[in-house]
């Protein structure tokens, strides 16, 4: 090889260098496995953003191998880590706001939930996270419904006097309201309390009554459909001081990635609730829906315990709040 190639093709390789080196990463953070709705959300914006080419990777972290759950949102608004996705509601306790992330009746459905992610509200909690130095690139609810080990639960009537589970203290509230014992425990404990009779009835996620197989201890359970009470926000946030720092290309390729991540995540959910049927069907649990008027007497209890609560905490931002979401049709 003469020297003028040998020294073009050296220009080459320290091109190639200086271009690496340049590239930058992200690194993002989450609590579940790599088979999880919300990983695949995660993994799309990644691979959508490797495919633009622009000098951009994100690195994926899940099972909480970078950052325990509930301890991701204060080193994101720190800029210790680059993104994560994380129940908003679980840094309720430092910003009480986010709390209306899992509240109650606030959300009917998923297309609801949908129309929500584009209000005035959350407009509102996207000032809240900018604060903090957050803001979400995709958007996301997930969705739960109940389970009763003798009976069906879609009205208030039907928890009085019931050894009950909920998912999340505003859900406890509303349930006590309803006149339900309340036992708090985490979701994989359901099927041992239900199987030694400890649990009367349950309130989780869709795909935790799946991955759990609670429909081995119920006798009816009531899927998320037309209503359900239970929407946990979930999105996909970036420390806004890192996103500002990307070039406009690198942007571009991040919202972009994130609108096509959202449009999956919305339709994932739904799925997800539509599997759980059919599980719990194929195992012979009896099937019921909630009723509109149903949902309606769960919210007029929710009023007076979950968001009376929560006013209580936030002040007069918190009726706001409250009112800006209950505004969304």
């Amino acid at each position: 090889m003469n020297f003028k190639l040998t020294t073009a093709l050296a220009g080459v390789a320290v091109l190639a260098g200086v271009a690496a080196a340049g590239a930058t990463e992200l690194r993002l953070s989450h609590q579940w496995s790599d088979k999880d709705v919300r990983h695949q959300v995660a993994k799309i914006v990644a691979d959508e953003v490797a495919a633009a080419d622009v000098d951009l990777e994100i690195k994926i972290f899940p099972s909480q191998s970078l950052f325990k759950a509930r301890e991701q949102y204060k080193p994101l608004s720190r800029g210790q880590l680059d993104m994560t996705v994380l129940p908003l509601s679980y840094a309720g306790g430092q910003q009480p706001a986010y709390n209306l992330t899992l509240m109650p009746g606030l959300v009917k459905n998923h297309d609801h939930a949908a129309r929500l992610t584009s209000s005035p509200f959350m407009d509102e909690l996207e000032k809240i996270m900018a604060e903090d130095d957050v803001m979400p690139l995709v958007h996301g609810y997930l969705a739960g419904g109940f389970a009763g080990k003798e009976g069906c639960i879609t009205g208030p009537d039907d928890v009085q006097g019931l050894q009950t589970r909920a998912a999340g203290k505003a859900f406890e509230q509303m349930l006590a309201g309803a006149g339900a014992s309340i036992a708090s425990m985490a979701s994989s404990e359901i099927y041992n309390a239900m199987q030694t009779g400890v649990l009367d009835a349950a309130n989780t996620s869709s795909s935790s009554f799946v991955s759990y197989r609670i429909y081995e201890q119920v006798a009816c359970y009531t899927p998320p459909g037309e209503y359900a009470l239970w929407f946990m926000y979930q999105p996909l946030l970036v420390n806004k001081t890192t996103f500002d720092k990307l070039d406009e290309a690198q942007q571009k390729a991040l919202l972009d990635a994130s609108a096509k991540a959202q449009a999956f995540y919305l339709e994932e959910a739904k799925k997800e609730d539509a599997e759980s049927r059919t599980v719990f069907q194929e195992n012979g649990v009896e099937i019921k829906d909630m009723t509109a008027e149903e949902f309606d007497a769960w919210r007029a209890i929710a009023q007076e315990t979950s968001y009376k609560a929560f006013v209580e905490d936030m002040d007069d931002d918190g009726q706001t709040l409250l009112d800006m979401a209950l505004a969304v049709e």
